[in-house]
Protein backbone atom coordinates (compact mmCIF):
# COMPACT_ATOMS: atom_id res chain seq x y z
CA UNK A 1 0.00 0.00 0.00
CA UNK A 2 3.21 2.04 0.63
CA UNK A 3 3.69 2.12 -3.18
CA UNK A 4 -0.05 3.23 -3.89
CA UNK A 5 0.36 6.45 -1.58
CA UNK A 6 3.41 7.86 -2.67
CA UNK A 7 2.01 7.33 -6.35
CA UNK A 8 -1.09 8.43 -5.33
CA UNK A 9 1.06 11.59 -3.99
CA UNK A 10 2.88 12.64 -6.24
CA UNK A 11 -0.47 12.38 -8.62
CA UNK A 12 -2.01 14.57 -6.82
CA UNK A 13 0.53 17.48 -6.80
CA UNK A 14 0.79 16.90 -10.84
CA UNK A 15 -2.78 17.38 -10.97
CA UNK A 16 -2.90 21.04 -9.05
CA UNK A 17 0.04 22.09 -10.68
CA UNK A 18 -1.46 20.53 -14.13
CA UNK A 19 -4.23 23.13 -12.72
CA UNK A 20 -2.08 25.54 -11.82
CA UNK A 21 -0.75 25.64 -15.56
CA UNK A 22 -3.79 25.66 -16.89
CA UNK A 23 -5.10 28.90 -15.29
CA UNK A 24 -1.35 30.56 -16.06
CA UNK A 25 -1.91 29.62 -20.17
CA UNK A 26 -5.01 29.86 -20.82
CA UNK A 27 -6.86 31.79 -17.88
CA UNK A 28 -9.16 28.72 -17.41
CA UNK A 29 -10.33 28.83 -13.73
CA UNK A 30 -12.55 25.86 -14.07
CA UNK A 31 -8.41 23.93 -14.92
CA UNK A 32 -7.59 26.01 -11.52
CA UNK A 33 -10.54 24.64 -9.91
CA UNK A 34 -11.04 20.92 -11.24
CA UNK A 35 -7.30 20.78 -11.06
CA UNK A 36 -7.01 21.87 -7.24
CA UNK A 37 -10.13 19.87 -6.06
CA UNK A 38 -9.04 16.50 -8.16
CA UNK A 39 -5.94 17.00 -6.46
CA UNK A 40 -6.67 17.20 -3.20
CA UNK A 41 -8.47 14.38 -3.40
CA UNK A 42 -5.20 12.40 -4.68
CA UNK A 43 -3.39 13.93 -1.91
CA UNK A 44 -5.74 13.03 0.86
CA UNK A 45 -6.41 9.33 -0.99
CA UNK A 46 -2.35 9.38 -0.57
CA UNK A 47 -2.56 10.39 3.01
CA UNK A 48 -4.96 7.80 3.62
CA UNK A 49 -3.46 4.93 2.23
CA UNK A 50 0.03 6.21 4.44
CA UNK A 51 -2.08 5.18 7.29
CA UNK A 52 -3.65 1.90 6.18
CA UNK A 53 -6.90 2.68 5.39
CA UNK A 54 -8.75 0.76 2.34
CA UNK A 55 -10.37 3.87 1.44
CA UNK A 56 -7.28 5.95 0.40
CA UNK A 57 -6.71 3.64 -2.62
CA UNK A 58 -10.76 3.51 -3.02
CA UNK A 59 -10.79 7.37 -3.47
CA UNK A 60 -7.76 7.34 -5.54
CA UNK A 61 -9.25 4.69 -7.87
CA UNK A 62 -12.54 6.57 -8.24
CA UNK A 63 -10.73 10.00 -8.85
CA UNK A 64 -7.97 8.23 -11.52
CA UNK A 65 -11.24 6.69 -13.36
CA UNK A 66 -13.15 10.09 -13.17
CA UNK A 67 -9.81 11.92 -14.88
CA UNK A 68 -9.64 9.27 -17.19
CA UNK A 69 -12.78 9.85 -18.40
CA UNK A 70 -12.52 13.38 -18.41
CA UNK A 71 -9.28 13.54 -20.28
CA UNK A 72 -10.13 10.84 -22.75
CA UNK A 73 -13.39 12.83 -23.36
CA UNK A 74 -11.24 15.98 -24.28
CA UNK A 75 -8.54 14.08 -25.96
CA UNK A 76 -11.61 12.59 -28.46
CA UNK A 77 -12.98 16.11 -29.00
CA UNK A 78 -9.87 17.96 -29.41
CA UNK A 79 -7.29 15.39 -30.42
CA UNK A 80 -4.73 18.16 -28.63
CA UNK A 81 -2.53 15.41 -27.23
CA UNK A 82 -1.31 17.85 -24.33
CA UNK A 83 -2.50 17.65 -21.55
CA UNK A 84 -4.82 14.71 -22.45
CA UNK A 85 -2.53 11.89 -23.17
CA UNK A 86 -0.13 12.79 -20.12
CA UNK A 87 -3.09 12.66 -17.66
CA UNK A 88 -4.93 9.41 -19.68
CA UNK A 89 -1.62 7.33 -18.27
CA UNK A 90 -1.32 8.97 -15.47
CA UNK A 91 -4.63 8.32 -14.76
CA UNK A 92 -4.28 4.67 -16.01
CA UNK A 93 -1.72 3.59 -13.44
CA UNK A 94 -3.13 5.36 -10.53
CA UNK A 95 -6.20 3.16 -11.25
CA UNK A 96 -4.25 0.13 -11.65
CA UNK A 97 -1.77 0.75 -8.32
CA UNK A 98 -5.33 1.50 -6.49
CA UNK A 99 -6.22 -1.77 -7.43
CA UNK A 100 -3.23 -3.35 -6.81
CA UNK A 101 -2.99 -1.91 -3.29
CA UNK A 102 -6.66 -3.32 -2.57
CA UNK A 103 -5.79 -6.91 -3.73
CA UNK A 104 -6.49 -9.37 -0.62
Amino acid sequence: MLAAAIYLLVFGVLTIAGGVLGFVKAKSRASLVAGSIAGLLLLAAGGLSISGQRMGPMLGAVVSLLLAVRFGLAYRKTQKPMPALPMLVLSAIGIVIAQQALAP
